[in-house]
């Protein structure tokens, strides 16, 4: 529950424009988030597609299957403020896991 309050108030969780049981458009994000940590959610997915091949892969997959760069965005700045809360609600520091090369 804490984890959907929290991408709601940095301005990551998609919501549907609706009337009763008519979809009327594309879904968007708050406009009321904080907007300085929605800011360095944004830098941090953006260097996160360029420079880390998990989320490169990510991207490119779901851009190719048809999505706009900006909910792909949006969706990793979403993975990641849960990895951020997953780190800090278990209190170890992250580990990266390479692959053995």
């Amino acid at each position: 529950m804490f984890d959907k309050m929290l991408a709601c108030y940095c301005g990551v969780a998609p919501f549907e424009y609706r009337s009763g049981t008519s979809v009327m458009g594309r879904t968007g994000v708050s406009k009321f988030a904080n907007k300085e940590l929605k800011h360095i959610l944004h830098m941090a997915a953006i260097n996160s597609v360029r420079f880390n091949e998990e989320f490169r892969l990510y991207f490119e997959r779901k851009v190719g299957e048809g999505k706009s760069k900006m909910s792909v965005i949006n969706a990793v700045r979403n993975k990641l403020l849960h990895q951020i809360v997953a780190v800090v609600k278990r209190g170890t520091p992250y580990e990266l896991k390479l692959k053995n090369i």
